[in-house]
């Protein structure tokens, strides 16, 4: 197949265009003429040079595409102008998905979030994880990602219904290797194996290998149902962020920190951080995004995604331990 993918440059991008190629598919990357192309080294695709904007430039370097692949976004948790995030992340998607409906692609598969998913409730301290069909409310929408996110999906829920053959899928918190940027996950075990994360909060997240999301996306292409969305998670990784730092001690032999700091605390910090950000215009080094997100476990079930789509489950603990032998071989710790 001839594959388009947007976003290549990407953590998640740059692993479907290796997984991808290893298949023998031919790659068309769309990338912008300063994106850092270090997590594409060794790999042989033809460059299209642009970014989500030009909706001309995308249907042009589409025709002749079989799949179209999605995977552009602007993922930032503090903004002094929130305004280009959504113009990427909403209006980027209309463009694309639009012009992989007119390029006449076979298979269209956009990556969503599962900030997109409706959260898990705890209840006497257990957590019990949710999947495709929990709805997502409004109040969940606690941040511009998350909302620029959402529009997206809708966005492609829409074109899905008027007949382009668009699945969905949502990854949720990949680690490994090619994090070059690092990505937020991917700065929490840089932190940690550089010991610079004295204290933690008690929050959660399903962990899984980004090597299975790369491949959650090709076959979801290959398999997937128009119009459904897919959680690509490990039914094994919800872990919370202490169960996930004494794994990161095991696998990089760096201690883990001990001390969880209450919630109201990290949110008065966050709260300050930003209003110095404000008028210094650097970025918070804890957003307060981060920190409400972090008021919740976030435990998920990709249960559906596992039985039609044969979704790879590699062992959350190879994840982390791929991940700090990535950035300890590149110069990260």
């Amino acid at each position: 197949m001839i594959c388009f993918v947007t976003g290549a440059s990407g953590f998640i991008g740059a692993n479907l265009v290796h997984e991808l190629l290893a298949r023998g598919h031919r790659v068309k990357a769309l990338l912008r003429p300063t994106a850092d192309i270090r997590g594409l080294a060794g790999a042989e695709f033809e460059r299209v040079s642009g970014d989500v904007s030009d909706r001309a430039l995308c249907l042009g370097a589409l025709r002749g595409c079989d799949w179209c692949f999605h995977v552009a976004a602007s993922y930032h948790l503090w903004l002094k102008d929130y305004a280009p995030m959504y113009a990427a992340n909403v209006d980027g998607t209309r463009h694309v998905l639009e012009a992989a409906m007119q390029a006449g692609c076979s298979r269209i598969v956009y990556t969503s979030t599962v900030g997109c998913i409706g959260l898990p409730r705890e209840v006497n301290g257990v957590v019990t994880p949710t999947d495709e069909a929990t709805l997502v409310s409004g109040a969940q929408m606690s941040n511009h990602y998350k909302k620029s996110k959402w529009q997206a999906e809708l966005i492609a829920r829409g074109l899905a219904g008027r007949g382009a053959p668009i699945v969905i899928v949502n990854p949720s918190a990949p680690v490994g290797p090619r994090d070059v940027k690092p990505t937020p996950t991917g700065k929490v075990i840089v932190d940690f194996i550089t010991r610079r994360m004295p204290a933690f909060l008690d929050t959660g997240l399903n962990w899984v290998h980004v090597r299975d999301v790369a491949i959650g996306h090709i076959l979801a292409a290959e398999r997937g149902k128009v119009g459904e969305r897919y959680i690509l998670g490990n039914a094994q990784g919800n872990w919370t962020m202490q169960e996930a730092f004494g794994v990161l001690q095991e696998v990089s032999g760096v201690p883990a920190p001990k001390m969880r700091v209450p919630y109201t605390v990290a949110l008065l910090a966050a709260q300050v951080d930003e209003a110095i950000s404000r008028i210094t215009g650097r970025p918070p080094k804890a957003p307060l995004a981060g920190v409400r997100m972090a008021k919740y476990k976030m435990f998920f079930n990709p249960a559906k995604a596992i039985r039609e789509l044969g979704l790879p489950q590699t062992p959350p603990r190879e994840a982390l331990a791929d991940a700090v032998n990535w950035f300890r071989a590149n110069g990260y710790a």
